[in-house]
């Protein structure tokens, strides 16, 4: 497989700025796309990010954007096709992880966390569907909380991630005559800032995990990476989990 097979070919990252997006901005640049990404609170991360990778040859674009924010979303791929005159790829990996007693949980947190992990999903894959032509690529970032959510006070973030499902089989009937498909990768602890592999949950989850480590940013990026690329365009409306076995 070549490694610049996404050469040509222009990709949106929703939360790219740090963790497993700037894995996947960094994994599809290296492939040859042109990579623009959002941030809403990274903003030095998301500069250096792009600095780094124009300096390295790379086309690159961080875009200030709340994914909590619908019209934000719509401006993004507005600027993105206008900075690089289309879209090819889209991935959806802009995310919030709310836990906390279902007594205390409160709608606030309940909201946001429809509105980042799931509405954003929608309004990001209506509007750049618009500009995607055959070949497009759509890729969800969901989690392995969709199938198994081994401790209290994830309720509302495993539904989150479980309505993902939905709306990738979904989505793909809509897309699919189009030439475009859309699948819905699912990570399991992933060593990153969010939830690193020495804090306060490793403990309990690794023992989970049949391999028996959290995995690394990059691997899901590489996933990320083949799906966005032309030898997966057999499937759609896949969910794919990524997990180390913590489901298995």
């Amino acid at each position: 497989m070549s490694t610049a097979n996404l050469h040509g070919k222009v990709a949106l990252i929703q939360g790219g700025s740090r963790g497993i997006g700037a894995a996947i901005v960094k994994r599809l640049a290296e492939r040859g796309a042109s990579v623009a990404f959002t941030f809403v609170s990274s903003a030095n991360k998301a500069q250096e990010l792009q600095n780094s990778l124009i300096a390295s040859g790379s086309k690159a674009l961080a875009i200030h954007a709340d994914s909590a924010d619908a019209q934000a979303i719509r401006d993004a791929v507005d600027a993105t096709v206008k900075a690089f005159g289309r879209l090819d790829i889209l991935v959806n990996n802009a995310g919030i992880l709310a836990v906390g007693p279902l007594e205390d949980f409160s709608l606030e947190d309940f909201d946001r966390t429809l509105a980042i992990n799931v509405r954003s999903v929608f309004v990001a894959t209506q509007a750049a569907a618009k500009y995607m032509t055959e070949g497009g690529r759509i890729i969800n970032i969901g989690s392995t909380n969709a199938e198994r959510m081994p401790f209290a006070g994830g309720g509302p973030y495993a539904m989150s991630k479980s309505a993902l499902v939905g709306l990738t089989k979904g989505l793909a009937r809509d897309l699919g005559p189009r030439g475009i498909t859309i699948n819905n990768v699912q990570p399991g602890p992933v060593d990153t800032d969010m939830n690193p592999a020495s804090g306060e949950f490793a403990d309990s989850l690794i023992p989970l995990m049949a391999i028996g480590r959290y995995g690394k940013a990059d691997e899901i990026a590489s996933f990320v990476a083949y799906l966005a690329g032309p030898e997966s365009g057999y499937i759609t409306g896949a969910s794919l989990t990524a997990d180390g076995g913590f489901s298995a």
